[in-house]
């Protein structure tokens, strides 16, 4: 009698123990570890996250830290985990947790548009993935990638076209560029290509030209009379006399992109500069901005017309006055100027 008691409690006391244990395991691996309300929470983890700065990250998303970091390590994904962005779900278990954070990736929306230069889009983007910006921006001057794509250091911005993209968070500067090559090589096709060719112009002095037509008139309805303006003044071997080219020349020569300049005066004109279309027939060597897509498809499909000059309309702001010859110009010139003196005057 006594050692059948005995039997009875050693049997309660192991199954105790093994619910006790079937409890614990469930809660570990599946029972809802998640605290926010929204539906879902993005995480972010850095190629040189370990499992410690891992839990750290989610230590305001979760109800126990530790049995995450339990089940990680009885899953082996704590000696392994990988960079990326992350969805987590609102009432998940760890279980689920950790393997959406081994094969669930999140891509990211990296969006870029009107970056003056290379600094600027490497400043850009990395705000966007993991890379930062000095591994971007020596990505992009990298001399090697540049040569065997047949760019140069001057025109290496052409590459890089404004648009939405998507991308994985932990992509590498290497990666990035290349991805962008890929799309600079689907955006010039055998079409695109073929219209540029017959400007006699390269899709990086195509770029080039753009990047001038953008500054000078964001309008889009305007951008192609711009380009055919320019593309007349090429044809005819003009200078192109683009006070924006002038612009960037000076805050090249002095070393400081930040300055405001809103009018180009005359001193600025004669300064050397191979960005100063005053001083140096055709194009400069590269863009002084990034244009929009519109100001590309302007420059590739411009406006025929005989305009070879054009200055701001003071009637119709953002648009201009075209003119054929300089006589014409002028007098569309002295207009503008007449405005400029009345502004001051009722300032």
């Amino acid at each position: 009698m006594y050692k059948r008691k005995i039997l009875v409690w050693i049997s309660l006391m192991g199954t105790a123990l093994g619910c006790y244990f079937v409890y614990n395991f469930y809660v570990i691996f599946f029972w809802n570890n998640t605290v926010f309300e929204n539906d879902y929470s993005y995480i972010f983890i850095d190629r040189d996250d370990s499992i410690d700065s891992l839990e750290l990250q989610l230590s305001p998303l979760l109800k126990s830290t530790s049995n995450f970091r339990l089940a990680a390590e009885k899953k082996g994904y704590s000696q392994n985990i990988k960079p990326g962005k992350y969805k987590i779900l609102k009432g998940l278990g760890n279980n689920e947790m950790i393997n959406l954070l081994r094969s669930k990736r999140q891509t990211v929306k990296v969006v870029f548009n009107n970056q003056e230069r290379l600094e600027n889009l490497a400043g850009r983007v990395s705000k966007q993935i993991e890379a930062d910006s000095l591994s971007l921006l020596n990505a992009f001057y990298d001399t090697e990638f540049l040569s065997s794509n047949g760019f140069t250091q001057k025109n290496a911005l052409s590459l890089y076209l404004p648009n939405s993209y998507d991308f994985f968070w932990d992509t590498t500067a290497e990666d990035f560029r290349s991805k962008m090559l890929s799309y600079y090589k689907l955006f010039w096709n055998d079409a695109r290509r073929a219209k540029a060719k017959a400007l006699q112009l390269t899709p990086q002095e195509v770029y080039i030209l753009a990047s001038i037509v953008q500054k000078e008139s964001p309008k889009k309805d305007e951008q192609a009379r711009v380009a055919g303006a320019y593309v007349n003044r090429l044809k005819k071997r003009m200078k192109l006399q683009a006070d924006p080219t002038v612009i960037f020349a000076v805050k090249k020569a002095s070393g400081d992109f930040n300055q405001v300049i809103k009018r180009v005066l005359y001193k600025d004109l004669r300064l050397k500069s191979p960005y100063n279309t005053y001083r140096v027939k055709g194009l400069p060597p590269g863009p002084i901005t990034m244009p929009d897509l519109s100001a590309i498809e302007a420059v590739l499909n411009p406006e025929k017309h005989s305009f070879l000059y054009f200055v701001a309309d003071p009637t119709n702001p953002g648009y201009h006055l075209f003119s054929k010859n300089l006589l014409e110009h002028n007098r569309n010139k002295k207009i503008y100027i007449n405005w400029i003196n009345k502004k001051k005057i009722y300032r």
